[in-house]
């Protein structure tokens, strides 16, 4: 195969711009020539200026007699003179050597020299001609300044015309580049362009005319491969794209159907609403004509039809509960697939309600959950059909999400159940340990009522009147206390609201003031331990007002290094542990239990006369303890 040598792009767009860039590397080398030139011609007119400011400075300092200063005048203006004469570039300075400059330069020259021998190194008295021959000196130094600024003036000329050359010649090249470039790039990109947008709009017969011999010209060739291609591709590709879109249709609708079955499970509260609602949800995705649902007893010797949809009255109710063996389809086998059961081929004398019905063929699907037989989804057809593996795979999938959402169903039951029975026995204890106990003093002061009666002991029946309504007092205050604690709100951020409410209701009920204290940064107690600590406050708040005969509460809250809450009064006080306080001692166990289960730790300190102090010290890290379902459903409650 012989390869052709072309010119690439790169040699095409090198040619073209090589000689406009010799051009501007040689005129820009020019133009700084000149600039230097100027430069060092304008520091020239500088220091020939200088000179003669010099000269006026000399005469001025020989007029007055100021050697010192003369001679420093007279070493400037040598050095002066020796720059215009040899130039120095690092200014850079220097002189231009035209006829006129030098010419100029050399009378100055000379009238330096005789100016130094008369007036300096001989130092005449008398100073009469000093004037005249200062004014003709300097005179002579604007002379020399007027000759090198004409000559910079040929040399601004110059450089205009350097710089109107480099702007001819950039548009000039711009012209010829944007020219070039056209023919040589935007021809072909065109072309490409236009024949790219055929293949776009489905004109695969679309080429690319490759008259170039550089990369467009390969680019063509490219291209055009390509289009025949994709040309002989397109009828392979379409039916491909066909055969994708129907397996992406098939997932899609199966997303569907779990998306719905899963939004079923979801808002289903109850098993009716459930078994009812997926029955039907499967009767569209499944495209059967008849769906009957089946759930089985722990021995899987009989079925219930949950649900049904699509099946006639009559075979419902002959079907609602069948035994194992009766019909094919509450038959249990070793295998947890789906069955195929072809009723027209059943030869077997079990139940024929399916045959009569006009169906053709059942769909068995087990329902397992955990390895575990819960029950079954009978899929009834008019005509023969066989599942595909992926509608296998999908009902099963569906029948799987049916079966752990019953045993959720279930498993909520439960947990309510439980709930309610921890919510009634928590009721009852606090009834016991409140309002009980005020109901035991009220039935044994009746009786000594019905004595004093008896008797007729007026002071007696006066005094145990007194005792009944301040316990019918105490009994009521009990009720709206118990009422009180069950609608406390706590707060899921802090537990400081809550508290200051709490002391409010204690305020109003006892006529008392409460102060509340918060110390140190911590984080919140999670909602249930919050709930905890208030009915231990409003505990401790209650025996204060039943037993202390207090003026103050004090509420002080640490939250660092660990949450620990302190209700302290300034009532009578009392001694711990003593057997005869035995309201007391009600409360005090009550606010005892309520500690063990949070894992805190409650301290009780009091001294008679002086008051009592309540401590709840929480464990270092607290966490939610929520173990017991009656905590959670509590904290629910209260919080809302």
């Amino acid at each position: 195969m012989t390869r052709h040598k072309y010119w690439n792009l790169s040699a095409k767009m090198a040619l073209i711009g090589a000689p406009f860039l010799l051009l501007a590397l040689i005129t820009t080398a020019a133009t700084l020539w000149v600039s230097w030139q100027l430069d060092g011609g304008a520091a020239a007119v500088n220091e020939a200026g200088r000179m003669r400011m010099q000269s006026y400075r000399m005469a001025l300092s020989i007029g007055t007699g100021e050697t010192a200063a003369l001679a420093e005048q007279v070493r400037q203006f040598d050095t002066s003179l020796a720059e215009l004469k040899s130039g120095n570039p690092a200014r850079p300075l220097f002189m231009p050597l035209d006829n006129a400059v030098r010419t100029r330069f050399l009378i100055v020259q000379q009238d330096w020299t005789q100016f130094r021998n008369r007036w300096i190194d001989s130092k005449p008295a008398l100073l009469l001609d000093l004037r005249d021959e200062t004014i003709t000196f300097a005179t002579h130094i604007d002379d020399l300044v007027t000759a090198i600024e004409d000559h910079m003036a040929h040399w601004t000329a110059m450089l205009h015309m350097l710089q109107m050359s480099m702007l001819a010649m950039a548009i000039l090249g711009a012209a010829v580049l944007f020219y070039t470039g056209n023919l040589i790039v935007l021809t072909p990109v065109s072309q490409l362009k236009q024949a790219i947008e055929k293949i776009q709009l489905g004109d695969f017969s679309a080429r690319v005319e490759h008259v170039t011999s550089d990369e467009f010209g390969t680019l063509a060739e490219g291209f055009n491969g390509m289009a025949e291609n994709l040309q002989s591709m397109y009828l392979y590709l379409e039916h491909k794209v066909t055969e994708k879109t129907a397996e992406l249709e098939e997932k899609h609708e199966r997303l569907e159907s779990l998306y719905e079955v899963t939004a079923l499970v979801a808002r289903a509260t109850t098993l009716d609403e459930l078994a009812q609602g997926f029955v039907k949800s499967i009767t569209r995705i499944a495209h059967a004509d008849a769906v009957a649902l089946r759930w089985s007893d722990q021995a899987n010797q009989r079925y219930l039809m949950l649900a049904a949809h699509g099946l006639p009255s009559a075979m419902v109710d002959a079907e609602l509960c069948i035994d194992k063996g009766d019909c094919h389809c509450g038959s249990a086998t070793p295998l947890k697939g789906l069955r195929v059961i072809p009723i027209h081929a059943i030869t077997t004398p079990t139940l024929q309600h399916c045959a009569k019905a006009g169906f053709d063929t059942v769909v068995n699907i087990p329902v397992y959950f955990h390895d575990k037989l819960m029950g079954e989804i009978d899929l009834f057809f008019n005509t023969r059909v066989s599942p595909s593996i992926a509608e296998r795979s999908l009902l099963e999938a569906l029948s799987s999400q049916l079966a752990s959402a019953m045993e959720n169903l279930r498993l909520n039951a439960l947990e309510k159940e439980a709930a309610v029975s921890q919510e009634r026995h928590l009721l009852s204890r606090e009834l016991h340990d409140s309002i009980a106990q005020s109901l035991a003093f009220l039935k044994i002061q009746v009786q000594l009522m019905r004595t004093a009666v008896q008797s007729g002991n007026a002071n007696e029946i006066k005094k145990v009147v007194e005792e009944i309504d301040l316990g019918v007092r105490e009994s009521y205050a009990d009720v709206r206390e118990l009422l009180l604690h069950y609608r406390t709100r706590t707060n899921t951020e802090d537990i400081e609201p809550a508290l200051a409410t709490t002391l409010r209701k204690f305020e109003h009920q006892s006529g008392l003031t409460a102060t509340l204290t918060m110390q140190g940064q911590g984080l919140p107690l999670p909602p249930d331990l919050q709930i905890q600590v208030l009915h231990i406050v409003q505990e401790a708040l209650s025996n204060v007002r039943k037993h202390a005969r207090a003026s103050q509460v004090w509420l002080n809250v640490n939250q660092q290094p660990e949450w620990r809450f302190e209700v302290r009064d300034d009532g009578l006080g009392f001694i711990p542990h003593n057997d005869q306080l035995d309201e007391t001692h009600v409360g005090l166990r009550i606010m005892s239990e309520r500690a063990q289960r949070i894992g805190a730790e409650l301290s009780i300190t009091s001294t008679p006369g002086l008051g009592s102090t309540v401590t709840l010290t929480m464990p270092p890290s607290a966490h939610p303890i929520a173990t017991n379902p009656i905590d959670q459903r509590e904290s629910n409650k209260l919080s809302g």
